[in-house]
């Protein structure tokens, strides 16, 4: 198998996205990105992250792709969380993407990074992380409509996102 194989291989389930260090963990020199990106054949997204170039955009892409430049232990926050599962009428202007650790990458300006020392639950939402939607319905009083985050949680009841213990718990605090 071809180093462009086992790359498209992996990058099929994440997205098109691999970076630099799943490259290395599947055996897959650095320069061997770095060849195949001035071929045309993945594209340099960010520092250390690449997409293959023979891949079908879907509508969770700049989330996946948010986690993967920001870095290791990143994670969709806040109303970035809701925006995702299109909850509350969420539209923000950048993606709020949460990690534990320091950051010195130059980010895009759609990426807003938020240092997190406390420690969230996190999830897996289609093999993106984020903040649980719940803690993300809890996080973002100070910011949207009471009335919006009410219906919110009422279709993230009806829709399995959160249990009706955690929906009555976002109830109460709105």
């Amino acid at each position: 198998m071809s180093y462009y194989e086992a790359i498209y291989e992996y990058a099929a389930d994440n997205y098109g996205l691999i970076t630099s260090a799943e490259a290395k963990s599947i055996d897959i020199p650095n320069i061997e990105l770095v060849k195949l990106a001035h071929r045309g054949r993945l594209i340099r997204v960010g520092h250390g992250v690449y997409r293959v170039t023979h891949y079908i955009p879907t509508a969770l892409d700049k989330y996946a792709e948010a986690t993967k430049l920001v870095g290791e232990d990143a994670y969709i926050f806040g109303e970035s969380v809701l925006a995702m599962h299109g909850l509350a009428l969420i539209n923000p202007a950048v993606i709020y993407v949460a990690t534990p650790g320091r950051v010195r990458k130059t980010l895009p300006k759609h990426i807003k990074m938020i240092f997190r020392k406390t420690t969230d639950q996190v999830v897996h939402c289609a093999s993106i992380p984020s903040q649980s939607v719940a803690d993300a319905l809890l996080y973002c009083r100070k910011s949207v409509m009471p009335e919006r985050l009410l219906k919110a949680t009422d279709e993230a009841e009806q829709q399995g996102l959160i249990s009706g213990k955690e929906a009555s718990k976002i109830r109460l605090a709105l």
